[in-house]
């Protein structure tokens, strides 16, 4: 295995290791593909956001004549889109593959982990991050907006802590899974007042390019469009829905049930993973602290019930800091991680025949089983676990 961690050096300056190589060569490769193939429709979306907010177009209508599907990031998507929609479509696909792979990376190599760790992590999250970029998708930053938001209270570097938690939000939502990190902040009185400017601020930034008016009423139209997606998202059964990839998807694609409402797993999920931070003592430990990063991860994904194939990203980082917090790789360990890697990486890959991708893996949203798998254990041992002397982190 340590072929995997080979250095290629280009001279005494110089050297990129292997999972980092196919980290950005895959990103490159996915981005080049999709716009060779003219398969790049997320990408129209995204461009057009900045677009119809410099019109002063409705961000969550329907646009048949320049892409299928409708947008549902929030305005300020429009400011990070921003730099790539004014390049040429083959220049912009590219370039915003490259930049969520490097985001991402950045923010893993930011992490307090040794360097075969950092390493290993990628390598876990790698597959999922080519899908993610075959999907010219913006996941693999949201990912590292989380991790971003981790680091900085670690740092305490409150106030850009906060910037990423305030962004990821007011983009996507999922990245309000970073608050739980406010209960690691030394300095917590700060840390609110961050948050607070930074949602006022972000939340009127898209006004410099379009009007007050115009963006105020795109929030309240970005509210109904989530609505009506949760309506949409949840009411199919059918393997054709790619939405629902969840736990609340497997309850409600394994019995054929529509009634079955994400609150009656919501509820227990959230009691569950806040039982172990009453552990308080446990707060100085980076290991803990650790701990609750990976459980953020999984978590924004597994229980949302638009989570599809190309949002997997995220939670299989999380899945990545799991196996190397695992002080003794023990075989059940290492099935864990392979159940992850087969069953949520590979599952919807060409390397899985078409048959059982449909009618096993998508028919029953199998994807998000062994990352439920893995955030229980991450519970268990938040519960109960010792973290002095963590030996993963440097």
């Amino acid at each position: 295995m340590n072929f995997l961690f080979a250095e290629f050096k280009g001279s005494k300056k110089w050297s990129i290791s292997l999972p980092v190589l196919l980290w950005f060569a895959l990103a490159l490769i996915a981005g080049l593909a999709e716009y060779l193939h003219q398969s790049f429709n997320n990408y129209l979306i995204f461009k057009q956001v900045f677009l119809h907010t410099l019109e002063q177009r409705n961000l969550y209508l329907e646009y048949p004549s320049e892409y299928f599907d409708v947008n549902h990031y929030g305005p300020v998507f429009s400011l990070i889109i921003a730099p790539f929609a004014v390049l040429p479509d083959a220049l912009g696909v590219i370039c915003w593959t490259l930049a969520n792979a490097a985001v991402l990376w950045l923010a893993i190599k930011k992490l307090p982990l040794t360097q075969q760790n950092f390493l290993i992590v990628l390598l876990i999250g790698l597959v999922d991050m080519m899908t993610a970029s075959h999907n010219v998708q913006f996941n693999t930053m949201t990912a590292a907006f989380i991790i971003f938001a981790f680091v900085l209270v670690e740092e305490e570097r409150d106030i850009w802590a906060t910037f990423f938690i305030a962004l990821g939000f007011l983009t996507k939502l999922y990245g309000i899974a970073a608050i739980v990190f406010f209960l690691f902040s030394k300095h917590q009185v700060k840390f609110i007042g961050y948050l607070i400017m930074w949602m006022v601020l972000l939340f009127c930034l898209p006004m410099i390019i379009s009007t007050p008016a115009f963006v105020i009423q795109s929030y309240a139209d970005w509210y109904h469009a989530l609505s009506d997606k949760v309506i949409q998202n949840t009411s199919g059964l059918s393997a054709s829905n790619m939405q629902d990839i969840s736990v609340m998807g497997m309850v409600r694609r394994t019995f054929q049930t529509t009634s079955f409402k994400d609150i009656y797993v919501l509820i227990p999920a959230v009691a569950i993973f806040g039982l172990p931070l009453l552990r308080t003592s446990q707060y100085k430990s980076l290991g803990y602290r650790m701990h609750y990063l990976a459980l953020a991860l999984i978590a924004v994904v597994i229980f949302s019930d638009s989570a599809e194939s190309a949002t997997y990203v995220i939670a299989m980082v999380g899945v990545g800091i799991w196996y190397v917090l695992q002080e003794k790789k023990t075989a059940w360990v290492n099935a864990v991680l392979v159940l992850a890697i087969i069953l949520t990486s590979l599952s919807t890959t060409d390397l899985f025949p078409q048959y059982v991708k449909v009618h096993l893996i998508r028919a029953y949203a199998l994807k998000a089983l062994p990352c439920l798998i893995v955030w229980l254990l991450l519970i268990k041992e938040a519960a109960a676990g010792k973290f002095d002397d963590h030996k993963i982190c440097v």
